[in-house]
C-alpha cells in the first residue's frame, strides 16, 4: 500500500468532518487557556480515568469486570469469581495506559514501540506468552462481541499474515511523516492510523486494546492535553454498536479500488468521541461536576454542607453518618477545590460553602 493511497483518502473530506474538527479545536483552545485545576485534582482524575478506561477497554473485548472490581484488583484485593484471563488482561491494560499517561513525551511512534506496548499489555496473560510482542503468524478475523463476551459474527477479514510486516511498516512510516510534516490535520491522520491498524490487525490477540492505547498516545502527542482526564475508552464502550458499525462499513471498502475506499464513516464516529471528550473536559474546568472528583461518602459530606449556612466536622459526622476521619479528608479536598472556606480557630473552627454566584 503506497503513501499515495493514504493521501487519496483525504481528497474529498465532507463538511461535517471539518465542522467536528473545528468544534474540537475550539474546545481544545478553551482547555489550554482555562485549565486551572490543581495538580492534586488532575492526579485524582487521572487515577479515576485509569480505572474507567481499563474496565471499558477490556469489556469491549469481552471481559466481565466492572469498574469497581477493576479498582479492587488494582488495590490488590481479591475478585475471585472472575477468570484469571480477565484479571490478567485488566492488569496489563492498566499498567501500559499508566505508562502512556506518564511518559507520552518520550514514546516515539515506531514498530518496535508498538510491539513493546503489545508485549507489556499481554505480559500477565498466560495464553498469550508465545506470541506477545510479535506480529501474527496465522490469519485472524475481527469478531463483534456482546456484553457476555460471545461472538456476534465476523466484522471483516484482515490482512494476510505474510503481508502484515510490510503493511505495518508503510502505515507507521506514513503516519509518523504525516504528523511531522503536518500533511493533514492530526485528527485525520490519527483516525486513519486507527482504522488501518485495525484493518491490518497485526497481532494474534489484543489489537482492539492496543488501538485504544495508541489513540491515547497519539492524541496526547498532538496536543490534546485533557486526554488523561476523560476516558476515551468509556465513550467507545457507551457507543459500542456505532463503533462496530462504522468500523465494519469503512473496513469493507479498504480492499476496493482507491476511488471506492471511504473511511469517512469511521472518521465521523472517531471525531464524535473526541468531541465528546472535549466537551466533558471543559465541564471539569467549571469545578461544578464534583461527582467526577468525589467518592459517594465525600459527596454526602458536600451535599450536607450545601444544605446549611455553616457547620463543623463533628456536626457533619453526626448528621451524615460518615466517619469523622473521612469528613476531615473531604473537607481538605473541598478546600483545595475552593468549594468551601474555613473560619474560626481551635474548637470554634467551622466551614461554609463559598458562594460563586
Amino acid at each position: 500500500m503506497s503513501n499515495h493511497k493514504f493521501n487519496h483518502r483525504f481528497s474529498n473530506i465532507p463538511s461535517s468532518i471539518w465542522e467536528k474538527i473545528t468544534q474540537i479545536e475550539n474546545l481544545k483552545g478553551q482547555w489550554t487557556s482555562g485549565a486551572k485545576l490543581s495538580p492534586q485534582v488532575l492526579g485524582q482524575l487521572k487515577k479515576s480515568v485509569l480505572i474507567t478506561s481499563t474496565g471499558a477497554s477490556t469489556r469491549i473485548e469481552g471481559s466481565m469486570l466492572s469498574d469497581e472490581e477493576v479498582e479492587k484488583l488494582m488495590k490488590g484485593l481479591s475478585v475471585q469469581k472472575f477468570a484469571d484471563r480477565d484479571k490478567q488482561e485488566v492488569q496489563g491494560y492498566y499498567e501500559i495506559l499508566q505508562d502512556v499517561f506518564e511518559a507520552w513525551k518520550q514514546v516515539t511512534l515506531s514498530e518496535s514501540n508498538i510491539k513493546h506496548i503489545h508485549r507489556q499489555l499481554l505480559k500477565y496473560a498466560d495464553k498469550d506468552q508465545i506470541h506477545r510482542g510479535e506480529y501474527k503468524k496465522k490469519e485472524n478475523k475481527v469478531h463483534m462481541v456482546n456484553d457476555q463476551g460471545d461472538s456476534m459474527g465476523i466484522l471483516f477479514d484482515t490482512t494476510d499474515a505474510f503481508l502484515t510486516p510490510k503493511q505495518m511498516q508503510e502505515l507507521v512510516d506514513w503516519t509518523k511523516l504525516a504528523l511531522e510534516n503536518k500533511s493533514f490535520h492530526p485528527l485525520l491522520i490519527i483516525g486513519n492510523f486507527i482504522v488501518e491498524f485495525l484493518h491490518i490487525h497485526p497481532f494474534e490477540d489484543g489489537n482492539g486494546r492496543i488501538s485504544r492505547v495508541l489513540t491515547n498516545l497519539l492524541l496526547l502527542q498532538s496536543g490534546y492535553a485533557y486526554i488523561p482526564y476523560i476516558s476515551h475508552e468509556k465513550l467507545i464502550e457507551e457507543n459500542k454498536a456505532d463503533y462496530y458499525m462504522t468500523l465494519r462499513k469503512s473496513q469493507n471498502t479498504l480492499r476496493k479500488s482507491e476511488d471506492e475506499q471511504d473511511i469517512m464513516i469511521w472518521m465521523g464516529f472517531f471525531l464524535s468521541i473526541v468531541l465528546e471528550q472535549s466537551k466533558q473536559a471543559l465541564e471539569l474546568l467549571s469545578s461544578t461536576n464534583l461527582e467526577k472528583l468525589l467518592t459517594t461518602k465525600q459527596l454526602t459530606v458536600w451535599n450536607f454542607i450545601k444544605s446549611v449556612k455553616q457547620t463543623t466536622p463533628r456536626e457533619i459526622a453526626k448528621e451524615t453518618g460518615v466517619a469523622y476521619a473521612t469528613v476531615r479528608q473531604t473537607l481538605e479536598k473541598l478546600l483545595k477545590l475552593k468549594k468551601i472556606e474555613r473560619f474560626g480557630q481551635g474548637r470554634g473552627t467551622g466551614y461554609r460553602r463559598i458562594n460563586t454566584n
